[in-house]
């Protein structure tokens, strides 16, 4: 079994925001992983959780601002494609303020 954690601390704007992917591998497969986007200055709710994805409770699901719902959990990859364009869009917003 493998396990990475990455955090990547935000500056400039986003400063006091952090994104934090972890995953954990058994055999090549991904079997848990969370990626998220916390910052409390913009979400509040769901410890300043402001998007994120996990299995970590034995289903796929989505946080968006203090909400949790399933989602249609296709691959890994695609995830995480998924998660990188929903920050640049959400950024893309905060920036447009």
């Amino acid at each position: 079994m493998q396990h990475s954690k990455e955090v990547a601390r935000l500056t400039g704007k986003r400063r006091g925001g952090y994104l934090k992917r972890e995953v954990r591998l058994e055999n090549g497969k991904v079997t848990k992983y969370a990626l998220t986007y916390i910052n409390p200055r913009v979400c509040a709710a769901d410890n300043g959780r402001v998007l994120g994805y996990d299995n970590q409770h034995g289903y796929h699901h989505r946080h968006f601002m203090g909400e949790v719902k399933p989602f249609e959990f296709a691959s890994y990859q695609e995830l995480v494609e998924r998660f990188q364009r929903e920050v640049a869009e959400l950024w893309e917003k905060e920036d447009g303020k």
